[in-house]
């Protein structure tokens, strides 16, 4: 059982927590939040804001300015390319007529320079028929030796025109690629035959209603 000593200790420890608690300072109220202040947009944000628009319809202005000037610079440039001798190149536009000139100029070359010892008239022929113009000498020149020796190694010599191609056509003027395969026959005693290739461009004009050779050009510098 307590004693009286140790009721007077108790009494006094609660008295003196009691004094430390009324002596204590009482906490502070929470604040409140202060609200943040709304910030104003600056001259230079709302001057942006009021000059989109016209920016935006001088911009498109500004396009369709360029596109119409575009416009009429290739219209412009496609008048002038109209007129360029390229461009009025026939072998390019006009199909029948450039198969005309091609077979005129592969019946030409098979026939000028096709010999024949047995019957060299017929070259003879198909010079005066084919030929004009500087294409005349030129061929002369080209057939001497055949012509010399035809009779008497009594040569054959035979052309064809395996590939040809039309450059130009610009009026009554062409300028065709010819391909052909030449085979030149000695018929003679201990005779032989040689084969080549040949590659050369004739300038070919129109007159009396048929193409014929004008220049032979064998490209030998």
């Amino acid at each position: 059982m307590p004693t009286t000593r140790h009721m007077v200790n108790r009494q006094r420890r609660l008295t003196a927590a009691e004094s430390r608690r009324a002596a204590a300072p009482a906490p502070a109220p929470p604040r409140a939040p202060r609200p943040r202040p709304r910030k104003r947009p600056s001259g230079a944000a709302t001057a942006r804001r009021s000059v989109s628009r016209p920016v935006l319809l001088a911009s498109l202005s500004l396009l369709a300015v360029l596109a119409g000037a575009f416009a009429a610079y290739a219209h412009t440039r496609a008048d002038d390319l109209r007129d360029v001798p390229a461009v009025r190149n026939a072998a390019l536009t006009d199909t029948a007529r450039t198969s005309e000139v091609k077979g005129t100029v592969g019946q030409a070359v098979d026939a000028v320079f096709s010999y024949d010892h047995t019957d060299p008239g017929r070259t003879e022929k198909a010079a005066d028929r084919y030929l004009t113009g500087k294409a005349v000498g030129q061929h002369r020149e080209m057939l001497a030796q055949v012509r010399a020796q035809g009779a008497r190694q009594k040569l054959v010599l035979t052309t064809t025109v395996t590939q040809s191609g039309v450059e130009v056509i610009d009026g009554d003027r062409a300028r065709i690629l010819v391909f052909a395969d030449q085979s030149n026959t000695s018929t003679a005693k201990g005779g032989s035959a040689t084969e080549a290739a040949a590659m050369f461009a004739v300038d070919a004009v129109r007159r009396g209603g048929s193409w014929r050779i004008a220049n032979i050009d064998t490209f030998n510098r």
